[in-house]
């Protein structure tokens, strides 16, 4: 029998910034993630679970695109590390 070749795919979202780019939803957020770079380990499980795509790599370190974060705090629960901080939003 004849195994196919596995399809590589991209893990985590293809595109920065959340699934459109024209309409931002950060501005009701309640609370937003805090990433303290000195605990990432850089797993990328905050990056791969994000339903936003909110978070991404700039070089080195993990960042949040706030303008499309809705704050839910799915990074934060996923970080093995507790290297993201969910803290109140202040308007």
């Amino acid at each position: 029998m004849h195994n196919p070749v596995p399809m590589k795919l991209p893990i985590g979202a293809a595109v920065k910034g959340g699934t459109s780019l024209k309409n931002k939803t950060g501005a009701w957020r309640s609370f937003r993630p805090i990433v303290h770079a000195h605990l990432c380990i850089q797993c990328d499980l905050c990056r791969m679970f994000c339903p936003d795509a909110c978070v991404f790599v700039d070089g080195e370190d993990y960042q949040i695109d706030y303008g499309f974060c809705k704050g839910c705090g799915i990074c934060a629960n996923e970080c093995p590390k507790d290297a993201i901080e969910m803290v109140v939003e202040e308007k």
